[in-house]
C-alpha cells in the first residue's frame, strides 16, 4: 500500500515510516508526485488543519494521505478560551510576532496567571483513503504525559527561532529545560521514553486501524 504524507519535511517522513513494518507500506512526499500547492490552514484545531491538508492533497493525488499538526494550549483553561494560542502560537490578533515579542507576551500572560501556566503540545492526525473515507486522531494522553510549565521570568538564555524554551520549565524538578544537568536530562529522557513508547503504540493502533492493517 502507498501513504502520501501531507508535507515535504524529511525528518517527518523517516519519522513517519517507522510507524510501520519494512516493506508494509511505502510512505512518500507530495515532491515524489511534483505536487506542489499552498494549502489555507484555516482550522482553529491541530485536528482540523490536520484533515484540510489531507483533504487538500487528496484531491491532488486521488491516493491515501495522512497528514498532521500541532497546537499549544495551556491545559488548566477551557479548550475554547480566548487566550488559548492553539495552532496559531506565534501569531497573535492578527500579529506575527517575533522571538522577543513571544517571550514578551508569553511571560506576560504567565504572570497574570500567578507566575506560571500548564501548558503541552497537542498533535492532530487525519487520514484520508477516499471521500468516504476519512479517520481522525488527537493524542491527548501524549499532551498529558509531556506538558510543561511557561513562567513570568525569562531565563537569560535565548535560542534563536525557539523563543519560548526561554520561559519553560520542567514541571518536577522546577528548573528551566536549560538549567537541568546531563544527569537530570538522562532521568528525564528515561521516563519520557515510556510514555513516548505508550503513545506511540496507541498512534500504531490508529494507523493500522485506519488502513485496514
Amino acid at each position: 500500500m502507498r501513504l502520501l504524507l501531507g508535507t515535504s519535511n524529511k525528518s517527518k517522513l523517516e519519522y513517519m515510516k517507522t510507524y510501520f513494518k519494512e516493506g508494509e507500506i511505502e510512505v512518500f512526499t507530495p515532491k515524489d508526485l511534483n505536487i506542489e500547492i499552498e494549502i489555507e490552514e484555516y482550522g482553529i484545531t491541530p485536528l482540523e488543519n490536520a484533515r484540510i491538508k489531507a483533504l487538500a492533497y487528496y484531491e491532488e493525488s486521488k491516493t491515501p494521505v495522512i497528514a498532521f499538526d500541532s497546537g499549544m494550549y495551556f491545559i488548566d483553561l477551557p479548550r475554547e478560551n480566548e487566550i488559548q494560542p492553539g495552532v496559531h502560537v506565534r501569531r497573535v490578533k492578527g500579529k506575527s510576532l517575533s522571538d522577543d515579542e513571544m517571550i514578551t507576551y508569553y511571560s506576560g500572560l504567565a504572570k497574570e496567571m500567578g507566575g506560571k501556566i500548564r501548558c503541552s503540545y497537542y498533535n492532530g492526525y487525519a487520514i484520508v483513503l477516499d471521500k468516504e473515507h476519512i479517520y481522525e486522531y488527537m493524542d491527548e494522553d501524549a499532551a498529558e504525559a509531556f506538558s510543561f510549565y511557561l513562567v513570568d521570568t525569562p531565563h537569560h538564555y535565548r535560542k534563536e527561532g525557539w523563543p519560548l524554551d526561554s520561559i519553560s520549565v520542567e514541571i518536577t524538578s522546577g528548573k528551566y529545560y536549560f538549567d537541568l544537568t546531563n544527569e537530570e536530562l538522562e532521568t528525564l529522557n528515561k521516563e519520557k521514553a515510556v510514555k513516548q513508547e505508550q503513545c506511540r503504540r496507541k498512534l500504531r493502533e490508529f494507523y493500522y486501524r485506519s488502513l485496514g492493517l
